[in-house]
């Protein structure tokens, strides 16, 4: 995990307060998971769920367990919900995100990081650029598309899938739908998009 994102993730727990029972989705068993954030010292709990598994590691546990379902778990059983880097890699993350919730309990956090894509400054040139004759002609012609209609995302990176980039929107609306004190940071490039919210009571 780039510090980057790991240093996001420390100060929305850190702002956030996270206590009592918290569960990592796509949790490895290494000083990079997310569990080992000096953030969450003072939780009472802290599990983590992969494919693989199960793993002991420092002061946590990591069950196998498919996060489609997280059928190891009952309703409202944990307190904060961290997911980072995963979702690109789960052909049914809306699954996923449903059971996120249903283990989130009612005021509990979910905290969830995935490679995004937004309007970066290069794009913001060609609308700019878009206005002078010469290069709109060029536009309408082909030679210039990738200048006027793409964006930067992160690379494929096959753990053993690699099948999405998210927006902002999608962050919002999907989500972390249900969800309220919302916030979300897009951070480094090309983009990643942190988003935290408040499962609604």
């Amino acid at each position: 995990m780039h510090p980057a994102i790991y240093r996001e993730f420390e100060r929305i727990c850190s702002h956030r307060t996270i206590t009592g029972s918290v569960l990592e989705v796509g949790a490895t068993p290494t000083n990079s998971a997310l569990l080992c954030m000096a953030s969450l010292r003072n939780v009472t709990e802290k599990v983590g769920v992969d494919l693989n598994g199960p793993y002991e590691y420092r002061d946590f546990k990591i069950v196998q367990c498919n996060a489609n379902t997280l059928e190891c778990f009952g309703d409202g059983r944990f307190d904060a919900v961290l997911c980072n880097a995963t979702l690109e890699h789960d052909p049914y993350f809306w699954r996923t995100i449903e059971a996120i919730k249903r283990v989130t309990r009612p005021g509990g956090q979910i905290i969830i990081g995935v490679p995004g894509y937004v309007k970066l400054r290069v794009e913001i040139i060609g609308e700019t650029l878009r206005r002078i004759p010469l290069l709109c002609n060029l536009e309408r012609s082909g030679y210039f598309n990738g200048l006027f209609c793409s964006t930067l995302t992160y690379q494929v990176h096959n753990y053993p899938g690699d099948y999405y980039r998210f927006s902002e929107q999608t962050m919002k609306e999907v989500m972390l739908d249900g969800c309220e004190d919302i916030e979300m940071r897009t951070i480094m490039v090309p983009p990643r998009i942190i988003g935290v919210g408040r499962k609604r009571v």
